[in-house]
C-alpha cells in the first residue's frame, strides 16, 4: 500500500507582504488559512487556531489569505472587504476576530454592512476612513487575487490549510497542534 504524496505548494509556503501575519514573525514554520468569514467550518477552525497562538506562542506563524465562497456564501465577499477595512486601520486581526464570533449575527442579513460599520465603531475605527476604504478597489483587488491564487492552487473548500507549503487536513485539535509542533521542532533541531 503506498503512502499518499502531500500536496505541496510553494506559492503557499511563505507570507508575502501585503498578507496578514499574526504570531511568530520571524519563525520559520508558516500555517497559511485560505478562509471564508462566512464559512461555518472556518467559524469552527477560528477558535482552534486562536487557541494554538495563546498555546504554542512562539515558532510559528498564521498568515490569513481571503477565499470567499461567493456561490455559497452572499455575504463572503462583504465580509472580507469588511476586513481590509479595518486593517487599513490596523485592526485586521480584531475585525477578522469579530467575524467569526458574531458570524451568526450577520451572515443571513440581506446588507451586513451595517453591522460591520457597527463592529468598526466596536473597535474604535474612524467610521468615515472604514466607509471609504471599504469602497476602495485595492482591497477588491487584494481579496480577488487571494481567490486567484487559492483557485491556482486546487483549493476548492474553506477553511484549507497549508504547513510550509503542504497542504493540511486537521480533524482536531490534537492533531492540528501536533503538526504544527513537529513542524517547530524539524527546525529547532537544525
Amino acid at each position: 500500500m503506498s503512502t499518499p504524496t502531500p500536496q505541496v505548494a510553494g506559492e503557499a509556503a511563505e507570507a508575502k507582504e501585503n498578507d496578514w501575519v499574526k504570531g511568530d514573525e520571524q519563525a520559520k514554520v508558516t500555517l497559511v488559512e485560505y478562509g471564508d468569514f462566512q464559512c461555518p467550518a472556518c467559524a469552527t477552525y477560528y477558535f482552534l487556531t486562536k487557541k494554538l497562538v495563546e498555546e504554542v506562542p512562539q515558532g510559528f506563524k498564521i498568515v490569513y489569505r481571503h477565499y470567499p465562497l461567493t456561490t455559497l456564501h452572499k455575504n463572503a465577499f462583504t465580509a472580507a472587504r469588511a476586513s481590509e477595512a479595518a486593517g487599513a486601520q490596523g485592526k485586521f486581526w480584531e475585525m477578522h476576530d469579530l467575524l467569526y464570533e458574531k458570524q451568526s449575527d450577520w451572515s443571513e442579513e440581506e446588507n451586513p454592512k451595517d453591522k460591520f460599520v457597527a463592529y468598526a465603531k466596536e473597535l474604535g475605527l474612524d467610521e468615515a476612513k472604514f466607509n471609504e476604504d471599504f469602497e476602495k478597489n485595492e482591497y477588491k483587488d487584494k481579496i480577488e487575487a487571494h481567490m486567484a491564487e487559492a483557485t491556482s492552487l486546487g483549493v476548492n473548500a474553506t477553511p484549507t490549510f497549508y504547513l510550509n507549503g503542504t497542504k493540511i487536513q486537521p480533524t482536531s485539535y490534537e492533531e492540528f497542534k501536533k503538526l504544527v509542533e513537529d513542524q517547530i521542532r524539524g527546525y529547532s533541531v537544525q
